[in-house]
């Protein structure tokens, strides 16, 4: 099953002051999110119900999954050291 990417304003804003190099990882592991939102390496955060992290690099991306729309909702796009705040 393939799910549609939904990124925020907030998130694409912060996609676009990304370095070149890291905005390629970032990108890549998006496309792989349509195909396998919850596979390893990927984490549940805990306190959420449908929260989840993906790691590239020094780079966190913070996303939501709803399984029944088939949809992957982005809500950071961030270095470690900011993005949980």
């Amino acid at each position: 099953m393939t799910f549609r990417v939904q990124l925020t304003p907030k998130t694409i804003k912060e996609r676009k002051r990304l370095d070149p190099q890291i905005k390629k990882r970032v990108d890549k592991a998006l496309l792989n999110l349509k195909l396998h939102p919850k596979l390893s390496g990927i984490k549940k955060l805990s306190g959420s119900h449908n929260d989840w992290r993906i790691r590239v690099g020094d780079y966190r991306i913070i996303y939501e999954v709803d399984d029944e729309l088939s949809l992957i909702i982005v809500w950071r796009i961030a270095h470690r050291r900011e993005v949980y705040r």
